[in-house]
């Protein structure tokens, strides 16, 4: 298992970090998933070579794309 951290400047209030929270939560190879209003992060552990390249398109299709 792998962990990344995301910049995410869309996050602003807790209905962001819950709906990121949410839409990510249960995606194959996604274990686990932590936003953070405060630091506009999203930090997300998992398993598979393209389970990031699925988080960053899950992310922009609800409205919170990363921030390169």
């Amino acid at each position: 298992m792998a962990t990344q951290t995301f910049n995410v400047p869309n996050i602003s209030c807790m209905h962001c970090v819950k709906r990121i929270t949410q839409a990510l939560t249960g995606m194959p190879g996604v274990q686990n998933v932590k936003a953070d209003v405060n630091t506009k992060t999203v930090t997300v552990s998992y398993s598979g070579a393209d389970t990031l390249d699925r988080v960053r398109a899950k992310l922009d299709e609800i409205g919170y794309p990363v921030a390169d």
